[in-house]
């Protein structure tokens, strides 16, 4: 399929199949301490009485936009994964196996670029992935939701990512190079590896529970747009909107990384 700026538009609606996927307690265990779960945090580390954290349904998924780049829609080189949301469903068990779908919700004109909205969902999640593709725009469709006026921020909570955090999580599925080859990440301007968006992501998720007293296994919605990079071992600082929309910032050395983000806790 091309990806000239006349075709993005055909892809809205298209389905991208469906996958059966497989998981178990090492699985769960791995993914929650890529993504700070602690040694005492027992019932994410240990498999009696094991939780899984919800967003470890992402590296379930992760296949639904990886499909639709192999299938031309996008260029797959310059292309960015823009923002993410999640809205859990059902806790997922410790091991077993889901059917995931996959779809093209949207496509929005942004000009000189398009953004396209790939959902995935199963019985226990959907989580829809808006990538950012430069090129892809101009074909007269609609720009979409604008994204929210900031609201004022009040320091919430610090943590700091694993030194060895990407090569940690890359291990749930992502391997793409960028996050373990050095040469890779000097081709995209960075000085070493860069931290996966969605580990940023689900780092901050586990930190804000603890900063509001919740479980982070009781994850119910998540959201944010990636900004910038992390690079392991980075301390990322989250802020937190004063009003009750349960909306958070977080912000590293390289500046505001993840913004208009929302996480609730509790179904």
């Amino acid at each position: 399929m091309s990806t000239s700026p006349h075709s993005a538009a055909d892809w809205v609606g298209r389905d991208l199949g469906s996958r059966t996927v497989q998981w178990d307690e090492r699985d769960a265990i791995l993914f929650a301490l890529a993504v700070g779960a602690r040694a005492d945090d027992l019932d994410l580390v240990y498999e009696r009485e094991l939780r899984v954290l919800p967003t470890f349904g992402l590296t379930l998924g992760q296949w639904g936009p990886d499909e639709l780049g192999s299938r031309g829609a996008f260029p797959v080189g310059t292309s960015l994964h823009g923002s993410q949301q999640l809205v859990v469903h059902d806790e997922l068990p410790p091991a077993g196996q889901a059917t995931l779908s996959a779809r093209v919700d949207n496509v929005w004109d942004k000009g000189s670029a398009a953004i396209f909205d790939v959902s995935v969902s199963c019985d226990h999640f959907t989580a829809v992935w808006s990538i950012f593709a430069p090129g892809c725009g101009g074909f007269g469709g609609d720009r979409g939701p604008g994204v929210a006026v900031a609201e004022s921020l009040s320091p919430a909570t610090s943590v700091r990512t694993a030194s060895n955090a990407a090569a940690l999580y890359r291990l749930c599925g992502d391997r793409h190079a960028i996050h373990i080859d050095p040469v890779a990440a000097r081709a995209i301007g960075q000085d070493r590896p860069i931290l996966h968006g969605l580990a940023t992501l689900a780092t901050s998720a586990v930190a804000l529970a603890r900063h509001r007293g919740a479980h982070p296994a009781d994850l119910a919605s998540l959201s944010g747009r990636f900004r910038s990079v992390v690079l392991p071992g980075d301390e990322l600082r989250i802020d937190v909107t004063d009003s009750p929309t349960d909306g958070f910032v977080v912000a590293g050395p390289q500046g505001v990384v993840i913004d208009n983000a929302v996480a609730t806790f509790g179904r």
